[in-house]
This record gives C-alpha cells, sequence and structure tokens, in this order.
C-alpha cells in the first residue's frame, strides 16, 4: 500500500504511451482495461494487490488460457519502478510469444538499468518454482530488451509469433 501513489502514476504513464487499448495484449493492458478505473481508490488498489497475490496459487480462478504467475513490483522507497510476472508454466500460446517472464518499467525510469536488475532477481524465484530455463520473448525491434535477455545469459532460440525466443538459466 505504500507505493498506492506512485503505482497510480506509474500506470498513468503506461496509459499516456498507448497502454491499456483494446489491442494491448501484455500484462500491463489487459490490468489497465480491468482495474484501472478503480486504483485510485485505497480500498480497491488493496482489492487488486489481494487479487494479483492470488493469481501464484493454482486453486485461484483466472481467465481462460491463463497460468499461475507469481507478480513482484520493483521500488525504491516510495517508487514504484516496474513489475513482473512469472508465469508457472508455458501454454500453447505462451511457448510462441509470451514466454515465462514478462516484465514492464514505468516510463520515467527506463534506461536506468531496472529491467535488467529486475530479471536478473526473477531468476532465482523462477528456479524456485521448477522452472530450470526459463522463456523470455522480446519484440525483434526492441533492442532495449533484447540486450536485457542476452546481459542476463539470454541465448537466442528463433523468433516466432512476431517474438524473439530467449532461454534464460535460472541457476
Amino acid at each position: 500500500m505504500r507505493v498506492h501513489r506512485s503505482f497510480v502514476a506509474a500506470m498513468a504513464e503506461f496509459r499516456a504511451e498507448g497502454r491499456g487499448s483494446s489491442g494491448d495484449d501484455s500484462m500491463i493492458g489487459a490490468e489497465l482495461r480491468r482495474f484501472g478505473r478503480d486504483w485510485v481508490v485505497p480500498e480497491n488498489f488493496a482489492g487488486y494487490v489481494d487479487w494479483l497475490r492470488s493469481q501464484a496459487l493454482a486453486e485461484s480462478p483466472r481467465p481462460d488460457g491463463w497460468v499461475p504467475s507469481t507478480t513482484l513490483w520493483w521500488i525504491q522507497d516510495d517508487d514504484y519502478l516496474g513489475r513482473l510476472a512469472i508465469r508457472h508454466r508455458l501454454t500453447p500460446r505462451l511457448r510462441e510469444v509470451g514466454g515465462h517472464i514478462g516484465y514492464d518499467v514505468r516510463p520515467s525510469a527506463r534506461r536506468r538499468g531496472h529491467a535488467t536488475a529486475m530479471l536478473r532477481a526473477a531468476l532465482p524465484v523462477a528456479y524456485r518454482l521448477g522452472i530450470e530455463s526459463a522463456l523470455v520473448t522480446c519484440d525483434p525491434d526492441n533492442v532495449a530488451s533484447r540486450k536485457v535477455i542476452e546481459s542476463t545469459g539470454g541465448i537466442l532460440a528463433d523468433q516466432r509469433g512476431g517474438k524473439l525466443r530467449f532461454w534464460v538459466p535460472t541457476a
């Protein structure tokens, strides 16, 4: 709850760059559409945080095609800088375009090494979830994300579904 104000500001930054539209199938996009109007109210934000935590549990309800996932926030003091989701297993779609780990850094915090630090910190968590090699994807033209993935040990496997697919060792 201590990052509530900063989280809401970060989501406004994402929305300002076009995230949350009907064509945005990212985790941020889906959550902006589903929860975006309610985050400003502290009690609703607390409910959202509880929902995120519940998504790590196998028995929690989730949309068709979604798998259990652990969401981690990257914060500094009371500032929300970004988030990542570790999907506990792959569906056929996640194997093609989504991967085990997805991350977003708020626009005003980019180009400061946060994405690399986030992905490095997530790898041991993924390992503890039983993921020995994590699939991480990015758009072919996203040079910054490709550098993040490669700097954490990612090896390019191929390109499918419009995404570059890398396998990153978790141990």
